[in-house]
């Protein structure tokens, strides 16, 4: 029951807490009741039934953990959501464990608190979200190793179910670490060369001087080293597909012998004489602006041109985030079987933070930090404490744009006021966008004076009603 008539429980002893998540809620259009205390939420629960409690840790007179026991024994249904100014992780996943569908730190975000009780509303249990998940997963799988239903992502899967059984020469563009290679072996699995090989090359990861000598083989005594004959790539792919990928990378000398390759077919070995043909098809990649380094001279136009038939554009993970709750818990899944680890999944909360993150290392990155954090996770659950340092460190200062702050930099000097003060600044602005604009409220989130709060606010020059 996500709508409107949902019953909502919410238990704190801070009564400018109370007001204010009854305020917020009602306006959301749910039925809320509030319990200053624990010993009045429990009775609140055995006269009435709620879909949603909403609980503080720390109350008056008991522990918010023996609230959600009291309402999960009358009624194993209900959704309880944990908040705490003061979160550890023990407490968490004691939490997690009596069944709290996810904990919220203070000061709250009103918007992700709204999207979190929206979702649990309607996933009343783990079990029921890992299905929904699972079913998710099944919707967004395409051609078994790609996770991804965003609009831009299904135009890709339409170009290679198109490009796949033709011979055309595509090149596939994008960022480093959105899925490129991933796109190549899907064309290639897709043809009818499935069967035979899939041959990729780094072409910025191989020395210039050995370059040449792997793609197309050399012969024996062709050079110091060269100590047998040795087949190229382009041979191993043949009837199969090459990928150059960084196509970018190739020096201009073995550029103009590529170029004889795509045209013809055919290539001599290093210190051969002897032509060999092959049958091989040629995707490559790039995360370059090719077209800019012809112009610039970098690279030769007559290949661009034949490489550079089709272009396919993968599209990096921040304009396609509604497919970042999917792909962490596809690898959450892949690298606890892997680890060897049960984590089930990533609290609602932790995803949140994900999709706020601008992810500059795309799908990559995604997967490095969920393997990283299934690998030294201690529970069932990865909590929010349980990711990147760098993703809290970009949450916590959201409101400064274009800053970062690194301890590291005070070896070189720093502007220490200007730092406190951008940080003091994209507090107050929070507690503003928390409490509605209530300057009373969002002094006391602070735990602050309302004096000190419009002080502080004059002093940084951040915007406000005076007539409040």
């Amino acid at each position: 029951m996500a709508g409107a008539k949902a019953n909502i429980l919410v238990v704190d002893d801070e009564l400018s807490m109370r007001e204010l998540l009854d305020v917020m809620l009602s306006r959301e259009g749910y039925k809320v009741a509030c319990a200053e205390d624990g010993t009045q939420a429990l009775s609140m629960l055995g006269e009435m039934k709620f879909d949603l409690v909403l609980c503080d840790v720390r109350l008056g007179d008991m522990s918010g953990i023996d609230v959600l026991k009291a309402a999960k024994k009358a009624n194993h249904d209900t959704v309880v959501i944990m908040i705490s100014a003061y979160a550890t992780t023990e407490v968490a996943v004691a939490a997690m464990n009596e069944g709290a569908y996810d904990f919220v730190p203070k000061p709250l975000d009103s918007a992700e608190l709204k999207q979190t009780i929206i979702r649990s509303l309607s996933l009343r249990t783990v079990e029921q979200e890992r299905q929904a998940l699972d079913n998710s997963l099944e919707d967004h799988l395409y051609f078994e190793r790609i996770v991804g239903s965003h609009p831009k992502m299904k135009h890709i899967y339409n170009m290679v179910r198109q490009v796949a059984q033709t011979r055309t020469r595509i090149l596939i563009t994008g960022e480093s670490g959105t899925g490129k290679e991933l796109i190549a072996r899907a064309i290639h699995e897709q043809s009818d060369r499935a069967n035979h090989p899939f041959v990729v090359v780094n072409c910025g990861g191989i020395p210039e001087n050995l370059m040449e000598s792997e793609l197309f083989g050399h012969r024996k005594g062709s050079f110091t080293g060269a100590v047998m004959d040795k087949k190229g790539l382009f041979t191993i792919a043949h009837k199969g597909t090459i990928f150059l990928d960084e196509i970018g990378e190739l020096s201009m000398p073995l550029q103009v012998k590529l170029l004889r390759v795509v045209q013809d077919g055919a290539f001599k070995q290093v210190g051969g004489t002897e032509e060999i043909s092959v049958d091989a098809r040629i995707l490559s990649a790039t995360n370059k602006n090719l077209s800019q380094e012809v112009i610039d001279g970098n690279f030769r136009e007559d290949l661009f041109y034949r490489l550079n038939v089709i272009e396919l554009n993968v599209p990096p993970l921040r304009e396609r985030k509604s497919d970042i709750r999917v792909l962490a818990q596809f690898f959450v899944e892949k690298f606890s079987k892997d680890l060897g680890k049960e984590v089930i999944k990533l609290s609602s909360y932790a995803l949140d933070m994900l999709e706020k993150y601008s992810f500059p290392g795309n799908v990559r990155e995604l997967e490095n930090l969920i393997e990283r954090s299934v690998a030294l996770s201690t529970t069932n659950i990865i909590l929010p404490e349980s990711l990147s340092l760098a993703v809290h460190k970009r949450r916590w200062i959201e409101g400064v744009p274009g800053r970062r702050f690194d301890l590291e930099e005070v070896t070189k000097g720093v502007a220490l006021d200007e730092i406190l003060a951008d940080i003091e600044r994209a507090y107050l602005k929070k507690a503003l966008e928390s409490s509605g604009g209530n300057k009373n409220r969002a002094a006391e989130l602070l735990g602050i004076s309302f004096r000190s709060f419009r002080y502080r606010l004059d002093k940084l020059n951040v915007p406000w009603d005076e007539e409040e």
